[in-house]
C-alpha cells in the first residue's frame, strides 16, 4: 500500500488584520497583515504585486492581469477571480476557498503548500507551472490544461477532471480519489500516481484507451 501524500502547510496568519476595502492596484504594490475586499477595475493591470499575512475576502477581480503576482502566508475566500492572468506568480502557504476561477490563467508559476477547496477552475491554464504540495477538493478543473507541469505531491480529491490536459506534465507522487476522468488527455502522464481500487475499476474503459487496450466483445466466438 502506498503511503498517502503529505497534506500543504497551512497559512501562518497574525491573529490581528487590518481591514480595507481595495479600489485598484499599483505596480509593486505590497500588503501585509490585512484583510482585503472591494473591487477591482475591470481589466486591472498591476505588475509585482504581493500580500504577505493575508485575507483576501470577497473580493472582485474578474480579468485582473497581476504579472508576478506574490502571495505568502495568505487565505483567499469567496473571490470573483475568473480570467484573472498571473503568468509566473508564486504563492506559497496559501489556501482558496469557494472561488470562482473559471479561465485564470497561472503559466510558469510556482505553487507550493496551497489547497483549493470548492473552487470552480474549469478552463483554466498552468502550463509550465511547478506544485509542490498542492491540494486540490471539491474542484471543479474540467477542460483546464497542466501542459508541461510538474506535479510533485499534488492530490485530487473529488474533482471534476473532463477534458483536462495532462500532455507533457511530470509527476512525482500523485493521488486522485474519486475523481471525474473522462476525456482526460495525456493520462498517461500519471503513470506512477496512486488511486483508490474502486476508483481504478470505475476508471477502467478510460484507462484502457489510454494505454491503447481494446475490449473485446465476450459474445463473439474465441475461434
Amino acid at each position: 500500500m502506498k503511503r498517502s501524500l503529505p497534506a500543504p502547510r497551512a497559512p501562518e496568519l497574525t491573529a490581528e488584520l487590518t481591514p480595507r476595502e481595495l479600489e485598484g492596484l499599483a505596480h509593486d504594490a505590497a500588503c501585509a497583515q490585512v484583510e482585503l475586499g472591494g473591487s477591482l477595475p475591470e481589466g486591472q493591470l498591476a505588475r509585482g504585486v504581493s500580500l504577505e499575512e493575508g485575507v483576501l475576502s470577497g473580493l472582485e477581480a474578474p480579468g485582473a492581469r497581476l504579472e508576478a503576482l506574490r502571495l505568502l502566508d495568505c487565505e483567499v475566500r469567496g473571490c470573483n477571480l475568473a480570467n484573472v492572468r498571473a503568468p509566473r506568480a508564486s504563492i506559497v502557504r496559501a489556501s482558496f476557498a469557494t472561488c470562482r476561477m473559471t479561465g485564470l490563467q497561472l503559466p510558469d508559476a510556482h505553487l507550493r503548500d496551497v489547497a483549493f477547496r470548492d473552487c470552480r477552475i474549469d478552463l483554466a491554464s498552468f502550463a509550465g507551472a511547478h506544485f509542490e504540495r498542492v491540494s486540490f477538493e471539491d474542484c471543479v478543473l474540467a477542460g483546464s490544461d497542466f501542459l508541461e507541469t510538474q506535479l510533485a505531491s499534488v492530490r485530487f480529491v473529488r474533482c471534476r477532471l473532463a477534458e483536462a490536459d495532462l500532455r507533457g506534465a511530470r509527476v512525482e507522487g500523485c493521488e486522485l480519489r474519486r475523481c471525474e476522468l473522462s476525456g482526460l488527455h495525456g493520462l498517461e502522464s500519471l503513470a506512477g500516481a496512486a488511486m483508490e481500487w474502486e476508483d481504478i475499476i470505475a476508471n477502467a474503459g478510460t484507462l484502457a484507451a489510454a494505454l491503447g487496450i481494446a475490449v473485446l466483445d465476450e459474445r463473439q466466438s474465441e475461434n
